[in-house]
């Protein structure tokens, strides 16, 4: 191998999905609501922030969650599944959405911190001897986010769905890491958490493939003919792979 993909959220941030973190942190900051509640607002509000994705390319992580959990009350509200009346008890004096908007995103930042942190001594460790890529359905301030994060030093291609205008599991966001890395497929593995948007159309152009299973979720094993190689539950079993770290 001389070269290695990996996803973003979910993967490298923390080996969860950020649905499920964000439902987490809700709950935390005193907003009891399910991930079905949550859902369809998450997904709704991912929509629109890939569509300004313009508008968010020197966001910060703490500013990107901001602004997503934002377009979440916005289309909570629109949905019926938050209003002051069911949370009322959660509102001390002083203390309304905003205060709870915002500990949510302090909650949701400190993870990913920690989880980035994490990462950074992995990336280190195969940056030395093989090119590193990060391919992400994002908002196009990933590069930003991994500046700021101390991991852009080890890596070399990044393809961010908000700049390059096509995402997982479209082949030319692949594509577009793998050129700028020169190497070809059968020389590169991807390591995401997700089958159909990372290992599967990684599988269909030649490459190896990892996947990191999210066992706190249902659907984490794999089923006869699901693209995966190798299914992991941490990104530090990838260090036990000799045919990457020999």
């Amino acid at each position: 191998m001389r070269a290695i993909l990996f996803d973003f959220g979910g993967t490298l941030d923390s080996p969860r999905h950020w649905l499920d973190r964000f439902v987490t942190h809700y709950c935390a900051a005193g907003i009891d609501i399910t991930r079905n509640e949550l859902n369809r607002a998450f997904s709704i509000a991912t929509q629109q922030a890939y569509a300004r994705s313009a508008r968010l390319r020197d966001y910060t992580l703490l500013q990107l969650v901001g602004f997503l959990v934002d377009l979440q009350f916005e289309s909570l509200r629109a949905l019926g599944a938050v209003s002051p009346d069911r949370f009322s008890d959660k509102m001390s004096p002083g203390r309304g959405f905003k205060e709870l908007k915002e500990q949510i995103c302090q909650l949701f930042v400190a993870e990913s911190a920690a989880g980035l942190a994490a990462s950074r001594p992995l990336l280190m460790s195969f940056a030395r001897r093989l090119k590193v890529g990060v391919v992400s359905n994002f908002y196009g301030n990933l590069e930003r986010i991994l500046a700021d994060a101390d991991l852009a030093q080890s890596i070399t291609a990044i393809a961010d769905s908000g700049r390059l205008g096509c995402s997982k599991p479209d082949p030319r966001i692949f594509a577009a890491s793998l050129e700028q890395l020169g190497v070809h497929p059968r020389e590169t593995v991807m390591v995401g958490d997700s089958i159909v948007k990372d290992c599967a159309p990684a599988r269909a152009m030649g490459m190896a493939t990892v996947w990191l299973r999210h066992c706190d979720v249902g659907g984490c094993t794999v089923a006869p003919g699901d693209p995966v190689d190798f299914t992991i539950d941490r990104l530090e079993e990838l260090k036990d792979f000799e045919w990457l770290t020999g």
